[in-house]
């Protein structure tokens, strides 16, 4: 079948023999280095090269020059420096049979005036993008050659460093900001017309072709369709790529639909979880049969299925899964050898892309090892020595994660778990509907743990005789936290939790005081759901602002519902306590600012102050565990193995993770479990 697989099949883009339809477009992981990509770079494209892909593009947005400063870790295209980088990391992804791109771009307006230089940003026109909030100058013919010039320097740096081929980035940036009516104002020879409008895109691709020639592969990422009542639109985008691409000078188009100068409009051009999949692949499908050149395209490409219909039903000749490769590298390698069920599913939490447009490095929810390739396997080795005897207390993602590994290893592991089924605090998320893609982590997890060995003991409450029944080398605590309303001065045996809300273990009341003290998703999925499920919600934070742990792919849908369902928000106001008043709680809020009671009267007060440590059982182990629970941090950041069973008290060694030592989030559980097992 692996064969017949549309995905498989090599294809030929140019002159350049691709060996499968399956590649991971350009994002910027925020790895770089200096504006170089250095070895955390190579190795996060060399997995995936190692992993089967065809083809990958590295230096999502890599600029041009140096008045395009970079808004999250771009790539210094203007710098000389960077054709020994890309030397070394085109080897090393040629090296396992896979080709590298690099995308280009000047940024323009999408990016920020005080930073790097403190040059001006510039834009066609005077026209502010919200999401990066400069206010740009408008180009200068002097500045026009410029940009130009740099474009073509950057393109003959990527061919000297190696790479097969470059792509043009024109969605939200400078390119394409002259094709638009929304940000092109221009009354000279660059505004007006389509030709005019065009103008500079010609320019820009004459230079590059002058500059590496006629037979590197030159490529565009372009927006077909802003989906703007005054921007682009669908037929004058199609005008568009016929003209780039008409006379050889583009050799494959890059579908994109939308607008990104929002984090609203983002959010549909980078859609996340509860959305449909491949949401713009029927444009992709009409600009290949309309235009007869090479297609590429990735929107919420991520599982094989909607891949292999992408290319099957002849809407792209190469599909983007880029998130998916985020979490599994080895997509083709897995299809390759039929194990297509093993592929760690994108469930579509967005915390990567979410983590750049912060200003953080990309992580994947449930993959620890991408961008850590230096320190964290994808594939778990066997350990050497004498298998032992390991025991897991909690199913939730650092419980079932250590399981895995400590299973894959070739350890006997032995899991127990509480409740009637494994996921933990993700089955709690996974209560808002549109967020149950989530628990495709547990059930993967869950999967490869038992598929490994490991044995899963539900509903069991472990205690220390249950754990030193199985005599055990190791123990690992993983047995997560309980919600922490320790916070209220007073009335806290009146207040409702998240836990509660979205277990189904309290009604919602009809007027309801949703209070988030966490600033992550808890909080916030609590409110959509009381809100869905018909109460009327006011919600209130000590921030001054609301969710501020919640990037801008994935907080546009809360706010959405927040609309639509009339939620009423409040900031920097401080819960204290609560009150029984008749039939109604008051609830005591305190203004940081302006040194203020304020009492509100509700049916209902649910909390999210995140989670105390549950670890009963892990200080019932302490004392006759070897290392007394103390793990070696020199150890664990350098890389090298515990000292298991060498405490000077004989015994088990004992170490606990996740939610289990203090609330964090599922990646930080996962990660946990990872570093600590995979010495084990």
């Amino acid at each position: 079948m692996a064969r017949n697989d549309p995905l498989l099949q090599p294809f030929t883009l140019k002159h350049l023999e691709l060996r499968n339809r399956i590649c991971s477009t350009a994002h910027e992981p925020n790895y770089a280095e200096n504006g170089l990509p250095t070895e955390r770079y190579r190795l996060y494209h060399e997995e995936k090269a190692k992993g089967g892909i065809g083809l990958t593009f590295i230096g999502g947005s890599a600029v041009v020059d140096r008045d395009s400063p970079p808004a999250f870790g771009n790539l210094h295209l203007w710098d000389d420096a960077i054709v020994p980088h890309f030397r070394a990391l085109a080897e090393g992804v040629h090296a396992h049979g896979a080709a590298v791109m690099c995308q280009i771009t000047h940024l323009g307006r999408r990016t920020a005036n005080m930073t790097a230089d403190w040059l001006p940003v510039l834009s066609p026109s005077c026209v502010r993008e919200p999401a990066h909030r400069a206010f740009p100058k408008a180009m200068e013919d002097f500045d026009i050659a410029r940009v130009v010039r740099a474009y073509g320097m950057a393109a003959r740096r990527c061919r000297d460093g190696g790479l097969d081929g470059i792509e043009i980035e024109a969605y939200g940036h400078l390119l394409d900001a002259f094709w638009s009516p929304m940000t092109n104002r221009r009354d000279d020879e660059y505004g007006g017309s389509l030709d005019n409008r065009l103008r500079f895109a010609h320019q820009v691709i004459a230079e590059i072709r002058r500059q590496v020639g006629a037979d590197y592969i030159l490529g565009i990422r372009m927006v077909v369709d802003e989906d703007l009542k005054n921007g682009l639109r669908c037929e004058e985008g199609m005008k568009i790529a016929r003209r780039l691409t008409a006379d050889g000078g583009v050799d494959f188009v890059n579908v994109i639909k939308g607008h990104i100068d929002t984090d609203e409009g983002l959010s549909h051009v980078i859609p996340g979880m509860g959305t449909p999949a491949a949401p713009h692949l029927e444009l992709a499908g009409r600009v290949k049969r309309e235009l007869g050149v090479p297609v590429l395209h990735a929107a919420r490409i991520n599982d094989v299925a909607t891949a292999r219909h992408a290319v099957a039903e002849g809407h792209v000749d190469l599909v983007g899964m880029t998130r998916a490769h985020m979490a599994d590298p080895h997509i083709a390698l897995k299809l390759a050898r039929g194990d297509e069920e093993r592929i760690r599913p994108c469930v579509g939490v967005g915390y990567c892309i979410d983590r750049i447009y912060e200003g953080g490095d990309a992580l994947c929810i449930h993959n620890a090892a991408t961008g850590r390739e230096q320190s964290m396997p994808h594939v778990i080795p066997k350990a050497e020595g004498r298998a032992k005897k390991v025991v897991v207390v909690g199913a939730g993602p650092a419980g079932l994660e250590a399981a895995r590994v400590a299973a894959l290893r070739g350890h006997g592991v032995t899991v127990f778990e509480a409740a009637d089924r494994p996921g933990g605090q993700v089955r709690l998320a996974a209560a808002l509907q549109r967020r149950g893609e989530i628990m495709g982590m547990i059930d993967w997890l869950e999967d490869e743990a038992v598929r490994a060995g490991a044995e899963l003991r539900i509903n069991t409450f472990a205690e220390r005789a249950e754990v030193m029944a199985e005599a055990p080398d190791v123990v690992v605590v993983a047995t997560g936290g309980l919600p922490n309303t320790s916070f209220l001065e007073e009335g806290e045996n009146l207040a409702t939790t998240s836990w509660d809300v979205l277990s189904g273990q309290a009604v919602a009341g009809q007027d309801v005081l949703v209070y988030d003290d966490n600033g992550a998703h808890p909080g916030v999925t609590a409110a959509e759901y009381l809100a869905r499920a018909g109460s009327r919600v006011h919600y209130v934070t000590p921030e001054r602002m609301l969710s501020p742990d919640i990037g801008g792919t994935n907080y546009p849908a809360y706010f959405r519902a927040f609309g639509q369902f009339g939620v009423e928000t409040t900031v920097n106001r401080r819960l204290l306590g609560l009150r029984r008043n008749g039939n109604k709680l008051e609830a005591m809020l305190w203004d940081d600012y302006a040194k203020a009671d304020h009492i509100v009267p509700v049916d209902q007060v649910v909390v999210e102050h995140g989670t105390l440590p549950f670890d009963e059982l892990y200080f019932d182990l302490k004392d006759g565990s070897a290392n007394r629970g103390e793990v070696d941090y020199d150890a664990l950041l350098a890389g090298r193995p515990q000292p298991v069973g060498q405490g000077a008290n004989g015994g088990y060694w004992l170490v606990r993770i996740g939610d289990a030592v203090a609330s964090r989030n599922i990646h930080a559980a996962i990660y946990d479990a990872l570093r600590v097992v995979k010495d084990i």
